[in-house]
């Protein structure tokens, strides 16, 4: 159905698109087309950016505080494998 290959863009790419998103006026869809990507993935970079702004919706999460929650369930997986091991 869908391919196993995932397009990478560079964060300078990233921050170049959501800049000409802001300052064209332009619907995301629209400059997604200009520039030849999927709009879904703008989208995505855009809604991050605007919480990341703290213009985001409520309850979303930025992406210090995603990375901070990634790290903790890390942590917190960790500690149970360690806690079973002493178990044992």
């Amino acid at each position: 159905m869908g391919s196993d290959y995932t397009k990478r863009y560079t964060e300078e790419f990233k921050r170049d698109a959501i800049a000409l998103v802001d300052s064209s006026g332009e619907t995301v869809t629209a400059v997604a087309r200009e520039l030849g990507i999927s709009s879904e993935p703008l989208r995505g970079w855009y809604r991050r950016a605007k919480a990341d702004r703290g213009e985001g919706a409520p309850g979303e999460l930025t992406n210090a505080e995603r990375d901070e929650l990634r790290r903790l369930r890390k942590e917190n997986r960790e500690q149970r494998q360690t806690i079973e091991i002493l178990k044992k």
